[in-house]
């Protein structure tokens, strides 16, 4: 088998990478690292199962011989993003999956795309099945990403329906683990990272928001799961144990032994008061469920942290 992995060298895309190759899979791995970084690849340096191609894929997508797979995983993902580069957000997410989507037909693969949580919006049902059409406002700060992966979806589904290809729509629920950025914006590296430098852990609103963290080593599991599937529905993956920020923070402090307080802050526009999956339909067509906790999965994410503080100095 041979994929091409957009956003390869970003958190999860680079994790993926790792998963196909361990699988006995050819990779194509294509960033132009606005998020990704190729030291998330560097151990992979030399590995004759890996081809890395530095392009952005708003621009069309050009892949040598046979592709099986095209895994579309390109897109900023931080609230920092949102503000910062919000026309990079919405070309990623709508010409950048047409052009992979392009490749998938014009290469007769499969196709499978990241999409996530934030396609519901602020909900208004707990926990949030597949089936939930969200509740999204499309001209707020947070829409160029909710928007987006709305349209990514939409158009996946126009391919299927109308060229028959093979498609699969994946949405994510907080995920976290090692290869996030320290300065990603989202809230487990702002936590570890405050907590780590003993600043002042700050949450937005009242923290009373929910959030289901998942492991990245659980939702990789349930992407390729998901790949080997015969659904071409959206499929949640993430944890479905549901946590306040603030009892998060605490968890936080918990694990690094961090001595710094937590502060509050003015909340973020349209910041979603629940996040938490129905996992009904990932249990019964793939067998998957997230089966690391939140201790494990923390440590791991804290001691990544910690190197690559060291080698900042």
């Amino acid at each position: 088998m041979r994929a091409v992995v957009t956003g390869g060298a970003g958190f999860l895309g680079s994790h993926l990478v790792d998963r196909l190759i361990a699988e006995g899979w050819d990779v194509v791995a294509i960033d132009n690292f606005v998020t990704g970084s190729l030291d998330n690849l560097q151990h992979l340096e030399g590995n004759p199962k890996l081809q890395f191609i530095k392009q952005d894929i708003t621009r069309f997508i050009k892949v040598e011989g046979p592709v099986d797979f095209v895994f579309n995983f390109a897109c900023p993902a931080s609230p920092d993003d949102f503000v910062k580069i919000p026309l990079a957000i919405l070309r990623v997410g709508s010409m950048g999956t047409h052009n992979a989507l392009g490749l998938a037909r014009a290469k007769n693969a499969k196709f499978l795309t990241a999409s996530t949580s934030e396609v519901y919006g602020d909900p208004t049902i707990s926990p949030q099945p597949e089936t939930y059409w969200g509740n999204v406002n499309p001209i707020g700060t947070r829409s160029v990403y909710d928007e987006s992966k709305r349209f990514s979806e939409s158009i996946t589904m126009a391919y299927h329906r109308v060229y028959g290809l093979d498609t699969k729509i994946v949405r994510f629920f907080n995920t976290y683990g090692p290869r996030m950025r320290l300065d990603d914006g989202r809230v487990v590296p702002n936590f570890v990272g405050q907590a780590l430098k003993g600043e002042p852990l700050t949450i937005y609103g009242d923290g009373l928001q929910t959030r289901s963290f998942g492991f990245y080593r659980d939702i990789i599991d349930g992407v390729f799961r998901l790949a080997m599937s015969g659904t071409n529905e959206p499929v949640n993956i993430g944890s479905n144990f549901e946590e306040t920020i603030l009892r998060f923070a605490e968890s936080v402090l918990k694990a690094t032994g961090s001595k710094s307080k937590i502060v509050h802050v003015a909340a973020a526009s349209d910041d979603p008061r629940q996040r938490r999956p129905d996992l009904t339909r990932a249990k019964t067509l793939l067998g998957w469920e997230p089966t690391t906790g939140l201790e494990q999965g923390l440590a791991e994410t804290i001691e990544y942290f910690k190197g690559k503080m060291a080698l900042a100095g």
